[in-house]
């Protein structure tokens, strides 16, 4: 095995127990601790959520079992993590697989990082790890990301993995008092396998 695929491979040597790891951010399962800070700087942040959510945000107490940060166990559909950066172990954001299809063998993938960790690479580290644990530890056949139109971020980092644009649904998100194009990205596991990103850290 060469240095990038130690790197970038699930199942390399963790920073700590549990831990998938790439090659700059490791993730972990939730933690109690991770809840406030995760609920203050990403739930209570109206605008960032409401583009980031298709349900209206409403005010919900961080320590209420109705916080999307909530601790919970582990769900079929569901596979749920905060997102930590490998040197500190400090917490970067949550990370997620959602809608999983065991049917259909695939999922949706789902990321938002804290305000202090973006701008960093550790969203396309990020989506690359949920890749790797997609499409090797659960053997699905597609992954699929769904974000608003302008979400360069995002759609930057899922593209450097090998998502390809496979369609806009216009008009289709009601933000902040208008509606807004969503794009549609999806991967499916042959071609992460012959893209590289499997094995590298690009």
């Amino acid at each position: 095995m060469n240095a990038p695929e130690a790197r970038t491979n699930v199942a390399a040597a963790p920073q700590e127990a549990g831990m998938l790891t790439g090659e700059i951010v490791g993730l972990r399962v939730r933690r109690e601790e991770d809840v406030p800070v995760l609920h203050s700087a990403l739930y209570d942040d109206v605008d960032t959520r409401a583009r980031a959510d298709s349900r209206p945000w409403r005010p919900i107490p961080p320590d209420s079992a109705e916080s999307p940060y909530a601790v919970r166990g582990p769900t079929e559909g569901v596979a749920t993590f905060s997102v930590v950066h490998l040197d500190s172990l400090e917490l970067a954001g949550e990370a997620s697989l959602w809608g999983i299809d065991t049917h259909n063998r695939s999922a949706h993938v789902g990321i938002a990082l804290l305000p202090r960790s973006r701008g960093r690479g550790l969203g396309t580290d990020t989506v690359r790890v949920l890749c790797r644990y997609g499409f090797i530890g659960l053997g699905l056949h597609r992954l699929q990301v769904e974000t608003l139109s302008d979400n360069a971020a995002i759609i930057r980092a899922a593209a450097r993995v090998g998502f390809r644009t496979e369609g806009i649904l216009r008009r289709s998100s009601w933000v902040s008092g208008t509606f807004v194009d969503q794009v549609v990205l999806g991967q499916l596991a042959e071609e992460w396998s012959a893209s590289g990103s499997a094995r590298s850290g690009d």
